[in-house]
């Protein structure tokens, strides 16, 4: 596995930023070696929601259509309180002027890597070697060194630059020494899978709902094949918090029934709000959870990460073709997409969280009137839903130098 060939992009993870800037500069005629810490590709049920941006960008590798294909178009969410019903139902159709894709889509992430490690494999000039993870990384002025670890020891990679997209622990930005900046949320987060169809007990529910309530708000999310519930817990163990019978009354809660839930899938995580405090050092890039993390009201997460990967690659595909402009010229990628992070990703899955954790009778009430009135106005209906579509955060980067 060591490579003496420098003329390669290394990339820590295989998630869905690692893969996407795989297959961007895979097709830019860029040879990329990516390494994933798991044995396999995984086929867990983390995010599911595509964005209309992020559909644009992946449209030109044809995922798109594949995850369209997969998945469930979604073009209204809405906001609820768990007694009184809808508050304000919002529709991306408002934008079809500004995008082919007016509406969210559900699809497992797991579905997009997939796709895109099928398409990898016709590229002689792309790798991907899985079980091996990242230890440590040194870089000179023209390379980058990479010590990582599989089951025949530790061995070093070298490439020109290298992307750490290998998750919220990323081991290249310790090695960096980058802090993680931010907050760790005191509650645990739940989510469960489950074939029950929500939408027959509440034939108003939009497809993607958020449910305020003074004691417990909850998060209801449609797939194809299941509805996904995510709750805020106490601070008890994984164990605790994931026990069946446990599980079978927090859903009980929800629609009450004479028979138990089918669950499919459960688990138990903790939620940080962290950006990293620089995403370039040198000949290294961080993206995706390696740079920042935020709780999954809203969808932005893996969004927000695809959009890193797409960011990057166009500015290195222009560093690789042209070195003469020189590394500096990766600082923009730097400004722009920690400004998204801060100012747009956490902004926005915090004020959610805000919204559905108050339990003030008047400030509940409040923050109600204020989305009725923001979807009974045409256009602040749109300009909201720009903002939580992040087309406008796109927008916003075009007056970051």
């Amino acid at each position: 596995m060591n490579n003496q060939n420098i003329d390669r992009v290394l990339i820590a993870g295989a998630g869905p930023t690692g893969m996407v800037a795989a297959r961007y500069l895979a097709g830019e005629g860029i040879p990329v070696t990516v390494i994933e810490a798991s044995e396999e590709l995984q086929k867990d049920l983390r995010a599911s929601t595509f964005h209309p941006p992020t559909l644009e960008m992946l449209d030109q590798f044809g995922a798109a259509q594949y995850c369209i294909d997969q998945g469930l178009i979604c073009p209204l969410w809405q906001f609820r309180d768990r007694k009184q019903g809808p508050i304000a139902t919002f529709d991306l159709g408002l934008l079809d002027d500004l995008t082919p894709y007016p509406y969210r889509v559900q699809c497992e992430q797991w579905r997009l890597n997939q796709y895109l490690r099928e398409q990898l494999q016709s590229f002689p000039h792309a790798e991907i070697f899985y079980g091996v993870r990242s230890v440590s990384v040194k870089q000179t002025d023209n390379k980058v060194s990479l010590t990582v670890a599989d089951d025949a020891g530790e061995h070093v990679l070298e490439g020109r630059y290298l992307i750490g997209s290998d998750g919220a622990s990323s081991a290249v930005r310790k090695s960096l020494g980058i802090d993680f900046e931010g907050m760790t949320i005191p509650e645990k987060y739940l989510t469960l899978s489950t074939p029950f169809d929500f939408q027959k007990a509440m034939p108003d529910l939009a497809d993607v709902a958020y449910l305020s309530d003074p004691d417990e708000w909850i998060v209801l999310l449609r797939t194809r094949s299941v509805w996904r519930v995510l709750f805020p817990t106490d601070n008890e163990s994984d164990d605790e918090i994931t026990n069946l019978e446990r599980v079978q009354e927090r859903l009980q809660t929800v629609i009450p029934r004479s028979e138990p839930y089918e669950v499919v899938h459960r688990t138990a995580y903790r939620v940080h709000e962290r950006v990293a405090a620089d995403y370039v050092s040198g000949r290294v890039f961080l993206a995706g959870d390696a740079a920042h993390i935020n709780n999954p009201l809203g969808g932005m997460g893996m969004n927000g990460s695809i959009h890193d990967a797409v960011n990057l690659c166009q500015k290195l595909t222009a560093l690789w073709r042209d070195p003469s402009i020189g590394i500096d010229s990766m600082q923009r990628y730097n400004r722009q997409r920690r400004k998204v992070a801060i100012e747009t990703v956490q902004a926005q899955a915090l004020r959610n969280r805000q919204i559905l954790n108050e339990t003030d009778p008047g400030k509940r009430q409040a923050y109600y009137d204020d989305l009725k009135r923001i979807v009974d106005d045409p256009e602040k209906h749109r300009q909201y839903v720009l903002r939580s579509s992040m087309i406008q955060s796109l927008k916003d980067l075009e007056d970051v130098a």
